[in-house]
């Protein structure tokens, strides 16, 4: 409770504010108009269902149906707010309206209780009405206490019961009520609803800062009016942008945009500064995410062709389209993935989450090109066909057998075993997962190495970099290795690792040098050089 200059007592915006009447309550038309034809016509059921998020007018719709049903001058279904009934539910003193919180009173004792008192006739209501909240939390035999009730109630107790998690509610009370679904607001309604109560409350407010309120508040009204509340008494009654974002602990979308950028630009070292300014600013990490992730996601809005639903202005869908349109749809998809799922919650002062998804993202390009390299011109393609190649030595009989040539990687002498394991392994990696001293071992295999071969029941690993090589060798990892090898194919396998050459030729690519693509290299990323492979073909 709060206390206003003259040391009485004051009420906090979101009770101040509530709806008095079916036609104030914001954004759930579909259910306050059946309620008030219900009301009108005489036709009030025994048992009402309110369903939806936290914030969105269940309780308060709860207390205007009370208060109609009862009302002495009731007009169209609504009540009057004027006649003594009225102002005793309006100020909490109706003893025949009664609020039970059932997360505090769950128990088959106070259920029985409830029971016995609803058949005692109202004080002076016409009806008894009970406001169950939080119905779910009420245990399993208190709700089937409780059903008895519903099934054949007295003439004169109506029941509203609120829950926003109506699975957990026995099917057999959900079949006994009129159900009805409050919906999450629209910004534009929590808006609406804000302007109001500034006006009334000399309440001065930049658009942009209560557009930022109804968008974190994600549409839960009374988490809207708690917050300007909050702003008021921090900040007093001229609000700016700024101070809702401090409070927030929100960037703002400069730098939110320039690090989008950096990702669609592929620049690794751009975009850890970027982080790094961030992070020495002190802002909260997990927040800056947030909007890194939302801004992406109105990217891949724009690119897939659904602008109109993304909440911007003109100046910044001409900028989103100008980004979008230089990277293909699935490197945003991946973009949004990957950050989604950066986690902070251990560490929300260590860049290194986001630091490694950005390395990752844009590492993920390359393998993405070089997996699905673009096809050749046709013109290309008939060139290649209309060579001809005059042999520079005789062609060996056809029943003369070739002899091997030497080649970097080893033979291999089961071809068919060789396939099999191929075909299943990245299943095999999946079942390293949690093994190691870190429960880490399956990122240094991951996307680090192919089986090559197989030579005598040795299986020949080919490593990209001597960094994972070195770290499979090393005799505890690789005895993890075998042994898994041996539980998913059913047979052992000693572990040879060799050094490919595309390795060895990324290994002298200058981002080596930088230290987040060693660790990202180290969770089992790999850098793709496509001219030298270019080159190569």
């Amino acid at each position: 409770m709060e206390y206003n200059k003259s040391g009485m007592t004051s009420q906090v915006f979101y009770r101040k504010w509530r709806p008095q009447t079916l036609s104030e309550v914001v954004g759930q038309e579909h259910v306050t108009q059946t309620l008030s034809h219900a009301v009108d016509s005489g036709r009030v059921a025994h048992a009402y269902l309110f369903c939806g998020p936290r914030g969105t007018g269940k309780t308060s719709t709860g207390r205007i149906l009370a208060k109609a049903v009862n009302c002495l001058n009731p007009v169209q279904g609504e009540p009057c707010n004027n006649c003594d009934m009225c102002r005793a539910i309006n100020e909490g003193s109706a003893l025949d309206i009664i609020e039970i919180d059932a997360a505090s009173n769950r128990g088959i004792d106070e259920i029985r209780d409830l029971r016995e008192k609803v058949n005692y006739a109202p004080n002076l209501a016409r009806y008894k009405v009970y406001i169950i909240d939080e119905v779910h939390m009420i245990t399993k035999e208190a709700s089937n206490a409780f059903l008895k009730t519903l099934e054949e109630p007295p003439p004169h107790a109506i029941f509203v019961l609120a829950t926003t998690e109506p699975h957990k509610v026995l099917p057999t009370i959900l079949s006994r009520c009129q159900r009805f679904d409050f919906h999450r607001l629209s910004q534009s309604a929590v808006i609406s609803k804000l302007n109001l109560i500034c006006d009334k409350e000399n309440i001065h407010i930049e658009p942009e800062a209560l557009r930022l309120i109804a968008k974190v508040t994600t549409g839960s009204l009374r988490d809207a009016e708690n917050l300007l509340e909050q702003l008021v008494a921090y900040y007093g009654h001229q609000i700016e942008l700024h101070q809702v974002q401090a409070m927030l602990g929100i960037s703002g979308d400069l730098r939110v945009r320039e690090l989008a950028k950096h990702i669609i630009d592929k620049n690794i070292p751009a975009g850890i500064k970027t982080i790094s300014s961030v992070n020495s600013d002190g802002l909260d990490l997990r927040q800056f995410n947030r909007e890194m992730v939302d801004y992406i996601r109105e990217l891949l809005l724009v690119k897939s062709g659904s602008e109109e639903v993304v909440d911007a202005t003109s100046e910044d869908l001409i900028e989103m389209k100008t980004l979008a349109a230089s990277i293909g749809l699935d490197y945003l998809v991946t973009a949004v993935r990957l950050f989604g799922g950066v986690d902070l919650r251990l560490d929300n002062y260590s860049p290194l989450p986001l630091e490694l998804a950005l390395v990752e993202c844009i590492l993920s390009v390359s393998e993405e090109q070089l997996a699905h390299p673009e096809p050749a011109e046709p013109r290309e393609l008939a060139e290649v066909a209309s060579l001809s190649v005059e042999p520079t030595e005789p062609l060996p009989e056809p029943q003369t057998p070739i002899p091997a040539k030497i080649a970097e990687a080893p033979s291999m002498k089961s071809p068919q075993d060789i396939d099999y394991l191929r075909s299943r392994w990245k299943e095999f990696i999946q079942a390293l997962h949690g093994e190691g001293s870190s429960g880490n071992l399956d990122a240094f295999l991951r996307s680090a190495c192919e089986p090559l071969g197989i030579e005598d029941g040795t299986l020949i690993l080919g490593f990209y970099y001597s960094f994972h090589k070195e770290k499979i060798e090393d005799p505890k990892y690789k005895h993890l290795v075998e042994r898994k090898l041996r539980e998913v194919f059913g047979q052992p396998y000693q572990v040879r690792c060799v050094l490919t050459s595309r390795g060895k030729e990324a290994q002298t690519k200058p981002e080596m040098d930088i230290p987040l693509v060693k660790a990202a290299l180290e969770m089992g990323a790999k850098i793709i050089d496509e001219e030298s492979e270019m080159e190569e073909k």
